[in-house]
């Protein structure tokens, strides 16, 4: 009971407001990509969403099956559906659909995407790039060219993401077809997954300590208490995203290039998220 009014008094409550103060004021002044480009770049990277389609079997009630995709040039999903699947006969008779695809499956405050569009037959003249694309995203996926499959673009009409539901951070918005269709992928997300998932095994405890660091956001000692709003322990910093930004480069013909980066580590700290910025030197052959 001690411990209960502790956390709800109004010192705890304080204490809350100016850490939120603290994650606003580093929020202003960090460098993030554009909500499109995020969006289409997590999309692009992605391989497994949810598809929903409108039942035939069953008085065209949503249906929901999950699904692989890649995306082609323009960033639109491509699925190759068997002729014998439930979804594939609703989107023959009906081709609108959603395709929802979450960055962290487990984490509801992560970024989530839906593309609804319409779902319609690759062209001859296409069929080739499309199965390129697909099975360089799934190179064991040789049923594709079974007899019964057929690839499938999903055309988008509209693409919509929300972010850090939940937080103080909530961000939601849109895009139309042409705007996603021209927006750009971030050719460096590519080494985030990598880079953040061996920061998070084998140094979580610097990452926390970096992060504290770069936002004088205070580290929490009871561990053991959760955030009723989603169960993550209040303390955790998680590395979940690396931004990097070219500020410089220098050539030399027979040589390394040597490229000059800012890495903007993207973690989760008290159910939020937290850019911080971390020089770094890459050296390219």
């Amino acid at each position: 009971m001690a411990a209960s009014s502790t956390q709800g008094s109004p010192a705890a409550h304080d204490t809350h407001h100016d850490i939120f103060q603290l994650i606003h004021h580093h929020q202003e002044k960090a460098a993030r990509l554009p909500p499109i480009e995020e969006v289409k770049t997590l999309l692009h990277h992605s391989s497994r969403g949810f598809l929903s389609t409108f039942s035939q079997k069953y008085q065209g009630y949503p249906s929901g099956s999950m699904i692989d995709f890649a995306c082609d040039a323009y960033g639109s999903p491509i699925i190759a559906v068997s002729n014998l699947a439930l979804h594939t006969k609703d989107l023959l008779a009906n081709s609108r659909c959603s395709l929802l695809v979450a960055k962290d499956p487990d984490d509801r405050t992560d970024l989530i995407i839906t593309v609804q569009g319409d779902a319609l037959p690759v062209s001859e003249s296409n069929l080739e790039a499309v199965r390129t694309a697909y099975t360089t995203k799934h190179p064991h996926a040789f049923w594709v060219d079974f007899g019964d499959f057929q690839f499938l673009r999903i055309e988008p009409k509209v693409v919509t993401y929300v972010s850090d539901v939940a937080t103080a951070l909530f961000r939601s918005g849109e895009f139309s077809e042409d705007e996603f269709r021209t927006a750009k992928v971030d050719p460096i997300y590519q080494f985030s997954k990598p880079i953040a998932s061996h920061m998070n095994k084998d140094h979580s405890e610097d990452t926390k300590l970096i992060v504290q660091h770069y936002t004088s956001v205070p580290g929490r000692e009871d561990t053991n208490h959760r955030d009723a709003s989603n169960g993550q322990k209040p303390s955790q910093v998680k590395l979940t995203t690396i931004r990097i930004d070219m500020y410089g480069m220098c050539y030399n013909q027979n040589q390394l290039h040597k490229l000059n980066y800012v890495f903007v580590y993207l973690c989760k700290l008290h159910v939020t998220h937290i850019y911080m910025i971390y020089g770094f030197t890459i050296l390219l052959n």
